[in-house]
């Protein structure tokens, strides 16, 4: 018969977990239309997951119509900007749009090109003018992306407001072409590049056409002195790099804008990553938007946390050399004793070294202060049942549930509690006897972890012992359990 040796109610024990961002709105509008495929459905997600360079080049905010099942106009998405003040500070996805509006979103729908409201809207104190963009992808009008422009950001532009206005709208024109979002797209730098950042336009030969201040601001920093315009970027940039000086494979289809690609630039010990946003018309490419960002602090603090994790895998893994010395000079001392009840007594010590010394190992894999918990206690406890077995006992463990990722501070106490229960119920439960079962159930409950260890043996009877089996020694096994599991967790035993 199965009987549950113990119950540990663990009341603070934080276990790590991924988990998805929640897309369930987005998600949901989309699945409302039968009629779109899988293909249909990941070109709208693309578009959103690229789009704010739109919304901030334009000054506008923007959002995905698409028609739900009773043909009516849904807000599927927004995009605020990031370079002006937003027209909606409010949350509008699953808006329906009025009934007025049904009329030129129809017509829009029908358009194969931009088409431009004729009509000014206001949107709280603002006025407000409407372009759309029919979203086609495999001959298909999936939606539309309304630019809600307010038009008080019209007024009195400089050259860089023109610049960055002219680059959205031709970004913007090109989504009823089915050029944007980009189909080959190879984004592999953590730190895009925004719009704020600073941005190059570029002519179809790669000249620099325009630079904004903060783009002139991050060559600045590379070395360049010369100014911009007028000049070949890949000849910039190339000037810029020494003999020997790292070369990214994708860095000079970057400089010369062919390719919706991202790349970085080091020299003068700075790094500014990038981003190229190629520019077409119904014939071809006609120019390039390249986006530059400043990482060099970035890149320094990254190279510090590089350093700073390597050197606490390191030591982990010199504590855990230092626990294995340890536990091997009690093994040694154990062999020499006389007394068989010295000899268990520092058998169980080095147990119990040995326990903390395979925690430490697993820390020493990761860059992080947790541990794959999973991964280190189904050692420790094979361990703990080799070492509390007599040599005819077999003895099987399973396992119900994970345990997942532990922080170092809740991995070690209970590595010890598991060791010890398991050493308990071994020592008890199959006194005597050649084989058994032991069974180790993991469950959450909010932030509660609740473990239970059971098996097949002889059951608690007259062992029992302050609701614990009782102690063949020392009693220091049920001390641990009983202070690790209240006093570091502010759980209880059962």
């Amino acid at each position: 018969m199965w009987t549950p040796r113990f119950f540990l109610a663990v009341g603070r024990c934080d276990v790590a977990s991924a988990y998805d961002r929640d897309m369930a709105d987005f998600s949901h509008i989309l699945a409302t239309r039968p009629d779109f495929d899988d293909e249909d459905r990941e070109w709208l997600h693309h578009l959103v997951a690229d789009w704010q360079v739109i919304a901030d080049l334009s000054f506008a905010d923007l959002l995905l119509l698409v028609q739900n099942g009773d043909g009516k106009y849904v807000v599927a998405e927004q995009c605020r900007p990031s370079t002006v003040m937003t027209l909606r500070a409010e949350d509008v996805v699953g808006n329906v749009m009025p009934d007025d509006m049904v009329g030129e979103l129809d017509a829009a729908m029908l358009s194969s090109v931009v088409f431009r409201s004729t009509v000014l809207r206001t949107v709280g104190k603002s006025t407000v003018c409407n372009v759309y963009a029919p979203v086609r992808h495999n001959g298909k009008t999936l939606g539309l992306v309304v630019r809600e422009t307010n038009m008080a950001t019209r007024e009195s532009n400089g050259r860089y407001e023109s610049e960055s206005i002219n680059a959205g709208k031709q970004l913007y024109e090109m989504i009823p072409r089915g050029q944007f979002p980009y189909k080959d797209s190879v984004m592999s730098q953590r730190h895009i590049a925004r719009v704020a950042d600073g941005f190059i336009i570029l002519t179809m030969d790669g000249v620099v056409r325009y630079a904004a201040p903060n783009a002139i601001s991050c060559f600045r920093r590379l070395g360049l002195l010369t100014t911009m315009p007028g000049h070949y970027l890949s000849e910039l940039g190339t000037q810029l790099l020494k003999e020997n000086d790292p070369v990214p494979e994708t860095l000079p289809l970057v400089l010369t804008g062919k390719a919706a690609v991202d790349s970085e630039l080091d020299a003068n010990r700075s790094a500014v990553s990038m981003r190229s946003l190629p520019l077409y018309d119904n014939n071809g490419r006609i120019g390039a938007i390249l986006l530059c960002r400043d990482v060099t602090e970035l890149r320094r603090r990254e190279q510090e946390l590089q350093t700073k994790d390597a050197t606490i895998s390191e030591i982990h893994h010199r504590v855990k050399n230092n626990l294995q010395a340890v536990s091997a000079l009690l093994r040694l001392q154990a062999r020499k004793t006389k007394s068989d009840e010295v000899k268990k007594e520092l058998q169980e010590a080095q147990r119990r070294v040995q326990t903390i010394a395979m925690v430490h190992e697993g820390l020493s894999q990761t860059a992080d202060e947790v541990v794959d918990f999973d991964k280190v206690i189904a050692n420790l406890l094979r361990m703990a049942v080799d070492l509390a077995t007599m040599k005819d006992q077999h003895i099987d463990i399973n396992y119900m549930g994970k345990f997942g990722m532990m922080p170092a501070q809740d991995a070690t106490p209970l590595s010890l509690v598991l060791t010890e229960l398991i050493t308990n119920s071994v020592e008890h439960g199959f006194e005597g006897r050649k084989d058994g079962h032991i069974t180790i159930s993991v469950g959450r409950s909010g932030p509660n972890l609740n473990v239970v260890v059971e098996d097949d043996g002889s059951g608690l009877g007259s062992e029992e012992q302050g609701g614990l089996a009782r102690s063949s020694g020392s009693g220091l096994g049920t001390q641990i359990i009983n202070t690790f599991v209240t006093n570091d967790f502010g759980g209880s035993v059962h």
